[in-house]
């Protein structure tokens, strides 16, 4: 693989630290990516993601989307030589997730409103 085709990227966790850098090839998908920071996660953090789709890649400020390639998310930093491409990772749980949880904590509330007239 030639030279100029390799991207070096790192990915910043939420509470700062790093995983990377790692060079990837300017073919290789967001969703690639995901998988690989997902079998690099660190086993001592709080928050571990359990699928991709929990995984939100940060680039120059735009959620970089699963079909997108590193060679489209490196255009804005394409005048960087030899530039290391800091990525941001935020864990999101999948809404059905959240979803079926929240109904089964809510399910034992019961709703009692009292109005006073005075």
């Amino acid at each position: 693989m030639p030279e100029e085709d390799l991207v070096e990227l790192k990915f910043r966790l939420y509470d700062g630290t790093d995983i990377g850098p790692i060079r990837y090839s300017s073919a290789s998908t967001v969703s690639m990516l995901k998988e690989r920071i997902i079998a690099d996660w660190p086993k001592d953090k709080k928050v571990i993601p359990k699928a991709a789709n929990d995984v939100k890649l940060i680039s120059a400020g735009k959620i970089l989307e699963n079909n997108k390639t590193v060679g489209h998310c490196k255009a804005p930093f394409g005048e960087l030589p030899g530039g290391v491409i800091t990525m941001h990772v935020v864990v999101q749980p999948s809404l059905a997730k959240s979803k079926t949880e929240k109904k089964v904590e809510d399910s034992p509330r019961k709703t009692i409103c009292s109005c006073s007239i005075l």
